[in-house]
């Protein structure tokens, strides 16, 4: 039984991505699984001169080390105008300076979803690309597009082509634990 990390890379109470994520952990047995909600979160934006003077928050560590002790990650990043959203883009600047390689031996399955055709795609490639430089290793993605027409709350995605992919994704990421 892997130990398995599942967020959103979002800070919104009512985040898509987040929704796919316990769509996601639903669909998996006989796995020890720690769901963490990034809309309780608060950071402030980095910076350097603020991490000379404050430090570190305890909430940033806690998160670095519960990324630590998971084998495998589920992450579903959100997009705002193509990019990483720029919360998830702070948290990622926040625990490199933690640690560089907090993600280091972690199995990672990478989603990403959005009302639009392309399922915030573009964002979810410019994280595939940025969390092997912390040590983690993608071995999955899956993204849905149109969010509002794919999935719906009490079945999940709904589109037979776009579950099949999914469960996919979610067996490959499985298995490479």
């Amino acid at each position: 039984m892997a130990k398995i990390l599942a967020f959103a890379g979002s800070n919104s109470s009512t985040s898509i991505n987040f929704k796919l994520v316990k769509y996601t952990i639903s669909t998996i047995r006989d796995h020890d699984i720690q769901v963490m909600d990034m809309s309780k979160y608060t950071l402030p934006m980095f910076s350097v001169d603020l991490e000379k003077e404050s430090g570190y928050a305890n909430a940033l560590v806690e998160l670095k080390d519960d990324i630590q002790q998971a084998d495998g990650l589920i992450l579903s990043v959100n997009e705002h105008n193509g990019n990483p959203s720029a919360f998830f883009k702070n948290v990622l600047d926040w625990l490199s300076r933690v640690e560089l390689k907090f993600l280091d031996n972690t199995k990672i399955l990478l989603m990403s979803t959005s009302p639009g055709r392309r399922g915030a795609s573009s964002s979810m490639e410019i994280i595939n690309n940025s969390l092997p430089r912390f040590g983690g290793e993608v071995v999955a993605t899956f993204s849905l597009p149109s969010f509002n027409h794919t999935f719906e709350k009490k079945k999940g995605i709904i589109e037979e082509e776009l579950a099949k992919e999914h469960q996919q994704a979610v067996n490959s990421f499985l298995a490479a634990l």
